[in-house]
């Protein structure tokens, strides 16, 4: 990596923090900042790589994305987010493709269908934290989050499809059979890996080593998929959710570690290529030189309006016709609320993996040697895309949300559901505290944590009841609260008497790094608890 790409991952994670830190859209603002920081005059040019898009920054965001998505829900939704995962890429894919072929100049269409491939996945990233904050319907999270997962391996495929063919004489039924064996190669080698890869976690039993193998999993996979000839994306995100469905075996620590890296590395990443678009687009305007500004700008309207339209055109159809025709999907699945289906629809943001795919794109054609035709229209068109839908779509998004009214109170089920699970657990584990007490006898020291366990357990069983549907400002400080709160205290009395120690020189700095390790998980816990 050069010092000028080092600089600008520098520079963009404190940006992003604040912009997190306000409220503000991250990818906007980065994206202006570094559009005004790329005039400047004698500031460095600063080019990416396609190589080090494709191999550093895709196989993470994808094996992050996967990791955090349930198989249960997916597998629920299937139906649905086939339709919007699979079907709508490659329908915008063809259609945003024939818009770019009619109306940019010179564009063939094999190129046309890169543009399409590379501006079919939506991040519904943005989608799912309005969401969360606005209490979308859990029904709708999860079509969004299985739609921006599972998308984004079906148009990276026909991207990767559509770069081969340009140059090239493949038939529809070369490219439908590569778009098979890329997608059956990259599932296979995707379980093969995270067999091996649980495998090796459980038998190491070591919490820093099996994050660090879990960090290079995205990369290993991605590069045995491609030199196998098979679909690296498709591998990733496989290798992903098998991982993800087994992280409930790993123990807790995995568990701490795993969560806080991947979330460290996605906002570096993201921050990273958003920061760096807007470097880029002097020199893309550069590469547009001597294209008439009327027609750029025509091209750039049809492309946007045809990407977000078609989302609409298939939403609505694929979401009601299926219902129509079949009386067990009626009964299965019921049929949405007409303000629900708007919201999917206009869920159309494009982000990370479309800026990172355009820039994927090679600069030469493999099988010729020449310059990839259209690549500078390309990159500018997908850029308009992007800043385009996360204007339009991203700012109005809250607004559209509440105007329809689309909410629901899946919180309180959840709370419900987790009080009688953890109902059940209590009783289970008090048990298993029955039959301790029962071997130890009443003078034996051992008895007191017998009771000290026996009143944890009651205080998870009674916090998961006591504010179940009502608020603290109902019914005030539960008994629960107040204990968190006091225990919150006395830890911080604690952890301020070891650092004073250590100040004072009486304990030295590998005793004190293991106290506050274990008031950090002292503090963890409280606050689970709360």
């Amino acid at each position: 990596m050069s010092p000028e790409l080092l600089l600008v991952a520098v520079a963009a994670v404190p940006i992003a923090a604040l912009c997190r830190r306000y409220g503000l859209s991250a990818p906007l603002v980065l994206v202006t900042v570094g559009l005004a920081v790329g005039w400047i005059p004698g500031v460095p040019e600063v080019m990416l790589e396609p190589d080090l898009v494709l191999f550093l920054i895709l196989p993470p965001l994808l094996y992050s994305a996967a990791q955090d998505s349930s198989y249960q829900a997916i597998r629920a939704n299937r139906r649905a987010i086939g339709l919007l995962a699979v079907g709508l890429p490659l329908f915008t894919t063809l259609v945003v493709g024939l818009v770019a072929y009619w109306t940019v100049p010179n564009l063939p269409l094999a190129a046309a269908m890169v543009l399409g491939a590379v501006v079919a996945p939506p991040d519904a990233v943005s989608a799912q934290a309005i969401g969360r904050r606005l209490g979308l319907p859990r029904r709708i999270m999860t079509l969004l989050g299985g739609e921006s997962l599972l998308n984004d391996a079906t148009a990276l495929t026909a991207f990767r499809i559509a770069v081969v063919a340009v140059g090239a004489t493949a038939s529809l039924a070369e490219g439908l059979a590569m778009f098979a064996l890329a997608a059956v190669g990259g599932v296979v080698i995707g379980l093969v890996i995270g067999f091996a890869v649980s495998w090796l976690r459980t038998w190491l039993d070591d919490p820093p080593m099996e994050t660090a193998i879990g960090i290079m999993v995205s990369f290993a996979t991605y590069f045995a998929a491609e030199e196998a000839h098979a679909s690296g994306v498709i591998a990733v995100v496989t290798a992903g959710l098998f991982l993800g469905s087994r992280s409930v075996r790993a123990g807790y620590a995995t568990r701490l570690q795993d969560e806080a890296v991947r979330k460290s590395i996605d906002a570096i990443l993201e921050a990273f290529v958003f920061l760096l678009i807007g470097l880029q687009m002097p020199f893309l305007i550069e590469g547009l030189s001597g294209e008439s500004w009327v027609q750029v700008s025509i091209d750039a309207a049809a492309v946007l309006a045809a990407t977000i339209l078609i989302r609409f055109v298939w939403v609505y159809p694929a979401t009601y016709l299926p219902r129509l025709f079949s009386a067990k999907i009626r009964a299965r699945e019921g049929i949405p609320p007409p303000g629900w289906v708007f919201v999917v629809a206009w869920s159309g943001m494009r982000g990370v993996v479309s800026l990172a795919a355009a820039f994927a794109i090679p600069l030469t054609v493999e099988q010729t040697g020449e310059d990839f035709p259209g690549r500078p229209e390309i990159l500018f068109l997908t850029f308009v895309v992007v800043i385009g839908t996360l204007l339009i779509q991203g700012t109005t998004l809250p607004w559209v949300i509440r105007r329809l009214g689309v909410s629901t109170d899946d919180e309180s089920a959840d709370r419900l559901a987790y009080a009688a699970a953890q109902d059940r657990a209590s009783r289970e584990a008090e048990q298993v505290l029955d039959g301790y007490a029962a071997d130890i006898g009443d003078d034996d020291p051992r008895r007191l944590q017998v009771m000290m366990l026996r009143k944890w357990v009651t205080t998870q069983r009674n916090s998961a009841w006591e504010e179940l549907g009502r608020g603290p400002e109902t019914i005030g400080e539960s008994p629960t609260a107040a204990g968190a709160r006091m225990r919150l205290d006395v830890l911080k009395v604690q952890r301020s008497v070891f650092i004073d120690e250590h100040a004072a020189g009486r304990i030295g700095d590998e005793v004190l790094r293991m106290a506050l390790r274990q008031l950090d998980f002292a503090e963890a816990q409280v606050d689970r608890e709360a």
